[in-house]
């Protein structure tokens, strides 16, 4: 059995150095140009989709449609969820990663960025742009909806999401392909190939890459690489 994950495309934010979060901002040209590539990709190599599934945030959103788009697959069913968003990066949303650094140090902002159980700085629930005023997330209770995210927050997000809905397609035999985010895919990486909460602070996902896991029926990592 085969699964996909593909991080989004470069975001106009990344390309900024800004730390992003659930803000909702759009792909740069070059995370267009990431995405067409990573559909073309997947034609060539021949893989095909029976379902996929995203955030509610467009970046993601947009690349899965690219996707496949690119591989002629616009049709398969996609299924959109908050719990795939990206890690909430609490009051960092929007700052430059640089300044911050400069600010509070870059040993601060490592940990803030990279360690597995800390959290950031968490955002007033009134502030303009937290996401109890966005109303993709209304249906969710306030005590549910993020002010600020650990990875480890951000995979008990995550996790029923996998066990509920993800797992069950592909033990059913479906090929699955999942557009998300940096920290979503870290935490089900993280998951799925049963790493350490320290080893965790060293893996990276590039973006637009496609990554691909073989696996077994009980979906353990026989084989994993990039395309």
């Amino acid at each position: 059995m085969e699964l996909v994950f593909i991080r989004h495309g470069q975001s106009e934010w990344n390309a900024k150095n800004l730390f992003t979060g659930w803000r909702d901002v759009k792909l740069s040209e070059q995370g267009i140009a990431e995405a067409q590539a990573a559909g073309r990709k997947l034609k060539e190599k021949g893989y095909l989709f029976d379902i996929a599934f995203t955030s509610v945030l467009t970046r993601a959103i947009k690349t899965c449609n690219i996707v496949l788009e690119e591989s002629d697959q616009l049709f398969v069913p996609q299924i959109k969820t908050w719990r795939l968003n990206e890690r909430h990066y609490g009051q960092l949303q929007g700052l430059d990663k640089k300044q911050t650094a400069e600010k509070y140090g870059d040993e601060q902002v490592r940990i803030w960025r990279r360690s597995y159980d800390t959290l950031p700085p968490l955002l007033d629930p009134e502030d303009p742009f937290s996401a109890h005023n966005d109303r993709r997330y209304a249906h969710l209770p306030a005590d549910v909806v993020p002010d600020g995210e650990n990875l480890k927050v951000t995979l008990e997000r995550v996790l029923p999401f996998w066990e509920d809905k993800i797992a069950p397609a592909i033990i059913s035999g479906k090929r699955v392909l999942v557009a998300a985010h940096g920290n979503s895919l870290r935490a089900l990486v993280k998951h799925i190939e049963g790493i350490s909460d320290d080893d965790i602070m060293g893996v990276e996902i590039p973006t637009g890459q496609p990554l691909v896991y073989q696996l077994d029926d009980n979906l353990k990592v026989l084989d994993k690489f990039y395309l």
